[in-house]
């Protein structure tokens, strides 16, 4: 068992579900929204009602380190230990805001950035073909470093299986390539040192120099027996691991599928999200007979980045080139899949144009979100968004990395901006919250992997922030 899995041992692994809901809207104020993901995040990250008992009548808020030590006690739960609830209250009062320290640094734009499950190993995918794959239980210690075959333009995606023993990785083109990160090897050359198999995604295309469409999103399934891949050719791709055959291929969108995931571990859902602004839910026990989407999900008003999930079939998240985060139940998506947004009146390119002003706080009259939260920058990249860790934070922050620069944390009931990390000179594109520990990593464009912790590595000074550079746009 891995040092992060050990930290909360002593919480009860028991929870129930829980949500509650907050629109941050553009004019700075806020609406609270009276949904079932309010309460389900407060059973998740709320204290055991017998600890309110510390705090007088009145009084509102989170109950302080010190009291609920003393409730614990004195047995005011009646079960003489934290449960998992009480653990993320006292962690969500230690974010993972101070340093950064420097974990590494290359000479290209870092893309992609992914804990492992248990948090033991962590990756991070760079633009000059090169990942690399660190052991956080050993100091950041480098485990394998990657030489990626085949790459055009950067690495789009990567994806460690849930047993960890593989990692994908996909680039502008129809193929994902697969690396045993188990074997002893640590310099990992393609075909040279070691065979990185090519899964093929498309059957039209035989050259390598003949490429018909790029992935940009990839994700294993729960058992690892599957992925999920997003392409540039409107489509979403589903990879048999057993088979070494696409099992399923979905017309999915009227333009690039930006963001690909399963809703959850059964695999039956499947959340998609485009450049034509729509997320799309798909059930495949159902798309044999029916041959469409399930429903859609309608609020953004530009193409989407990137989505998350919930893990519990219900809810999820997506960034849009709006410049906004939007929640989502898809229990309330639109049977109208032959729905089509409006094209812009104005003439707009994320990759080099800032956001037009006079569209900023307009909204879509069609929107099906149950919020929407803004302060972060999405322009040049595929901003990635995601939940707060389960274990840790029971899911009750979102975060975002930012073309500014940083990285935003919103709280999910609230709305509210609790923290924002400045430490990089070029867009974050990609950050990733540990699952255990108060610890955050974040990779940006200037090659920068960069940890931030709590406590953090207390008086010391930030190292010097290094000078900005210029980089080729894609």
């Amino acid at each position: 068992m891995s040092r992060s899995r050990r930290f909360l041992d002593a919480c009860e692994s028991s929870r129930g579900d829980g949500i509650h809901h907050i629109d941050q809207r553009g004019d700075g104020g806020t609406r609270c929204l009276d949904h079932e993901i309010s309460q389900l995040t407060n059973i998740r990250s709320n204290p055991h009602n017998g600890m309110q008992q510390l705090l007088p009548r009145k009084a509102r808020g989170p109950v302080s380190p010190v009291k609920m030590l003393a409730a614990r006690e004195g047995n005011y739960t009646g079960r003489g230990r934290f449960s998992s609830s009480d653990c993320c209250h006292l962690l969500n009062r230690y974010l993972p805001t101070n340093g950064p320290s420097v974990v590494d640094q290359m000479r290209s734009c870092a893309y992609v950035s992914q804990f492992s499950a248990d948090g033991s190993l962590f990756v991070a995918g760079f633009q000059e073909s090169h990942i690399r794959i660190y052991n956080v239980d050993q100091g950041w210690k480098i485990q394998k470093d990657i030489r990626a075959k085949s790459l055009r333009w950067t690495i789009t995606d990567t994806s460690l299986s849930p047993d960890q023993r593989f990692l994908v990785y996909s680039s502008i083109s129809p193929i994902v390539h697969i690396v045993d990160v188990g074997s002893g090897m640590k310099q990992s050359v393609a075909n040279v040192t070691e065979i990185h198999e090519g899964l093929e995604f498309s059957s039209l295309t035989d050259d390598y120099d003949d490429y018909t469409f790029g992935i940009f999103s990839v994700k294993f399934s729960t058992d690892g027996r599957e992925l999920v891949a997003g392409s540039s050719d409107n489509s979403i791709y589903v990879y048999d691991l057993e088979a070494r055959r696409l099992s399923l291929q979905i017309p999915a969108h009227t333009s690039d599928v930006n963001a690909v995931c399963f809703a959850d571990e059964t695999g039956h859902l499947i959340y998609s999200g485009s450049d034509d602004s729509l997320c799309k839910v798909w059930d495949r026990r159902c798309f044999g007979t029916r041959g469409q989407a399930a429903g859609i999900l309608i609020g953004h008003l530009e193409g989407i980045t990137s989505i998350d999930t919930r893990g519990d079939g219900r809810y999820l998240i997506s960034n849009g080139k709006d410049q906004a985060i939007k929640l989502w139940d898809i229990r309330k998506m639109s049977s109208n899949i032959n729905y089509s947004p409006r094209p812009r009146s104005y003439d707009w390119d994320y990759r080099w144009m800032d956001y037009p002003e006079h569209v900023r706080n307009k909204r879509n009259p069609h929107d099906l979100s149950l919020a929407t939260y803004k302060g972060h920058s999405v322009l040049r990249t595929l901003i990635r968004c995601y939940f707060s860790p389960a274990h840790s934070t029971g899911q009750k922050f979102i975060y975002t990395g930012s073309s500014d620069s940083s990285v935003y944390i919103y709280d999910v009931v609230s709305g509210a901006q609790v923290a924002k990390l400045d430490y990089h000179q070029e867009p974050v594109r990609d950050c990733n919250w540990h699952p255990y520990y108060p610890m955050l990593v974040s990779s940006a464009w200037d090659g920068i992997i960069a940890n931030w912790e709590f406590p953090g590595p207390g008086t010391s000074p930030l190292p010097v922030k290094p000078r900005a550079r210029r980089w080729r746009r894609f």
